[in-house]
């Protein structure tokens, strides 16, 4: 194991959160390139951000209570706007509003005692020697006025390692650094990415980086083969998606790995999007990822004013309770090397099973790929309650599965995931 992502890997569920310029105008965070707006008709948009609401401390107690163990904030998006202090540019929340909002963020979840995560964007649709005309993304990709026009991509170059040399050297520790987003010829040592690495890693030593250097939701670059690059990061960051068998390298080993997931159908604010996931469904794709080896980190996005939707507040609200009582089956936890079993998903770490059970039976509770002599205690975590195993003439019929005894009724204690916990003899 990489010593480097051991408590990543134990924290197993983070935060997410996409916010800048764009929340303002509450079409998502891709808004600029969707709808072509230039750098001079966003402009208003980026002087009218003067987010009041905006309260690190309050997302901070909100992230905690979820249960979640590290966040990511966005501290450069895209766009090119910066909610940091930099020297490199006056295209920031300190010159327009006067506030560092990375290191309110930063202090804020420091206090409680959550990991630091940065997301930074390789792209940039605001810097003048990042492509244009021609590009798959950028808001002036179409229009014929760049067509000719000469951009120093060094100068770029030399743009973005400064800003990401300044949020490794003027922050304290960083936990993690989130990098987005490469596509077509702009991978890996397009962006310098070697010289970037070590940069990264000389000013943060025990610092983890995403994959997306090499790739950005298109393959998962090297870091799955026997001798990844330096540029291939330290875990893989599906986007949208939970990998079928988890993630593994060429030798079948499993590889860490994070799916980064919205709650409704954006990263970024959208009044109009109201198709949130129901908190069942999130717990059920946390423990998804959990039982393959893999991280969840949820994301958030606030408005304009910094405020956080209240479905997203109320999600969050319901998921914490969930985790307040059932965490242990999270943290800590990864692959049982049990199949998935019909009624749900199996966690495991050292001597102990967790039997994640979405839905009910008609009698006693099956838990497969174990045997009773092995048993040491088995318990329900809803209520702390031992459990017996059951042994009727019904089930003494299967002598190869253990069924667990919650009782006559068929109504399991909690209808969304009811959390079985197995304790082996022994290791």
């Amino acid at each position: 194991m990489n010593t480097r992502t051991e408590w990543f890997e134990e924290a197993r569920f983070g935060m997410f959160i996409h916010w800048g310029v764009y929340s303002s105008i509450a079409r998502g965070e891709w808004v600029r390139s969707i709808e072509r707006i230039s750098n001079a008709d966003y402009q208003p948009y980026v002087e009218s951000f003067q987010p009041k609401a905006f309260d690190a401390c309050k997302l901070a107690k909100l992230a905690k209570n979820a249960g979640m163990k590290y966040a990511v904030f966005t501290a450069k998006h895209h766009d090119g706007y910066c909610l940091f202090d930099s020297n490199y540019t006056s295209y920031s929340s300190m010159h327009y509003c006067q506030r560092d909002f990375v290191k309110e963020y930063i202090e804020a979840f420091r206090k409680e005692g959550i990991r630091i995560g940065l997301y930074y964007s390789l792209i940039d649709w605001h810097h003048p020697d990042f492509p244009h005309y021609g590009d798959r993304n950028h808001p002036e990709r179409d229009n014929e006025a760049y067509k000719d026009y000469q951009y120093t991509f060094s100068d770029y170059l030399a743009y973005m390692h400064g800003q990401i040399r300044e949020l490794c050297s003027n922050y304290g520790k960083i936990d993690i650094l989130w990098t987005d987003y490469s596509y077509d010829d702009l991978k890996a040592e397009a962006w310098h990415g070697t010289e970037l690495v070590r940069m990264i890693r000389s000013l943060q030593s025990d610092i983890i980086l995403n994959n997306r250097l090499e790739a950005s939701g298109e393959g998962f670059g090297s870091l799955i083969t026997s001798h990844p690059n330096i540029t291939s990061g330290d875990f893989v960051s599906p986007e949208q998606i939970i990998p079928p068998e988890g993630i593994l390298n060429e030798k079948g080993e499993h590889v860490p790995w994070e799916a980064c997931i919205t709650m409704n159908r954006n990263w970024g604010y959208f009044k109009e999007d109201h198709d949130y996931k129901p908190y069942s469904l999130i717990i059920h794709k946390l423990v998804e990822c959990v039982s393959k080896n893999g991280n969840m980190i949820l994301n958030i996005g606030p408005d304009g004013d910094g405020n956080v939707p209240e479905e997203a507040i109320a999600i969050l609200k319901d998921i914490g309770r969930w985790m307040k009582i059932n965490g242990e089956s999270v943290y800590g936890c990864g692959y049982s090397g049990i199949s998935k079993p019909e009624n749900g998903r199996i966690t495991a770490k050292k001597n102990t099973y967790y039997y994640h059970i979405f839905e009910p039976d008609v009698g006693a509770i099956p838990l497969y790929g174990i045997q009773k002599e092995q048993i040491d205690e088995i318990r329900l975590l809803y209520n702390d309650k031992i459990i017996d195993v059951s042994e009727t003439w019904i089930t003494k019929n299967y002598p190869d599965v253990v069924f667990a005894d919650l009782g006559p009724s068929p109504v399991l204690p909690d209808p969304v995931d009811t959390v079985i916990k197995v304790t082996f003899k022994g290791d």
